[in-house]
């Protein structure tokens, strides 16, 4: 008897998908290996995980299995990849192992020359539509961010929060970050600036340690002196500044200078 392999998967946008439930995927799927004459192999999972990366717990453990079962089953193609890539990276290993991959809603199966064929293509439109969606979340945060309005960049900026999509001043964060600003203009280090704030237990927004890098980011981010930066893009931004434009720039030299400095000594 053949065995399937059936596979499952949600990403977080799928969730509110109607029929894209794991529990209806597997129905269906189970409903058509009955009417197939197959047996199950192997039922393989795959909750909140991206169709653009191999790196899903159940799908590894799937290829781990592949003694298992003869013919990987899913109920739609883009439920195993949407990186027409991965795919055909896929399909090799299936035909170096003598496996077939069959897609019920597509009503494919690797098994003809043409199921092969027009899957082949059909990942390449699925992957199109993938980059053209990228390219218009990409013009949509470009426009965002030259009009300089709405949070970028960082989802939870220390020294803010984020209230319908605007920069909120936290006060007790936003002090901590004018001190970090000025300590650093007096000439103390990143390290001895990191050492203090961990000595006091001051807390950090995720609740780490200060390290020498978080100070660095802070100082070099220029949504403190009132900037929006979002890939090559740095505009005026309608949130509150925490620093003015010289703390920010002074700075900014201090750091520059700095670093010369260590370069002079190492070279």
């Amino acid at each position: 008897m053949t065995r399937a392999a059936i596979y499952t998967r949600v990403s977080t946008e799928d969730q509110a998908k109607e029929g894209f439930s794991l529990e209806a995927q597997q129905e269906r799927l189970e409903a058509y290996c009955a009417a197939r004459g197959w047996g199950v192999g192997g039922v393989y999972v795959d909750e909140g995980h991206s169709g653009r990366t191999i790196e899903r717990p159940a799908y590894t453990r799937m290829m781990v299995d592949r003694d298992r079962w003869d013919l990987l089953l899913v109920l739609k193609m883009d439920r195993i990849h949407r990186n027409s890539r991965n795919f055909m990276d896929m399909m090799e290993r299936l035909l170096e192992w003598e496996k077939e991959f069959v897609s019920v809603q597509e009503n494919f199966d690797t098994s003809t020359a043409m199921g092969r064929f027009v899957m082949d293509i059909i990942q390449r439109i699925a992957q199109l539509e993938s980059e053209q969606i990228g390219e218009r979340v990409y013009m949509g945060m470009s426009q965002k961010a030259k009009g300089g309005h709405g949070a970028l960049g960082s989802p939870f900026p220390y020294g803010y929060s984020i209230v319908d999509g605007q920069y909120v001043v936290e006060p007790r964060e936003a002090g901590m970050v004018r001190e970090i600003f000025r300590r650093r203009v007096a000439g103390e280090s990143l390290n001895e600036i990191a050492k203090g704030l961990e000595a006091r237990r001051i807390p950090t927004k995720h609740g780490r340690p200060w390290r020498k890098q978080t100070i660095a980011a802070i100082l070099a981010n220029p949504l403190y002196r009132g900037q929006v930066a979002w890939d090559a893009i740095v505009t005026t931004g309608s949130h509150e500044p925490l620093v003015s434009e010289d703390i920010f720039e002074k700075a900014k030299r201090r750091s520059a200078h700095r670093r010369l400095s260590a370069t002079r000594v190492h070279a």
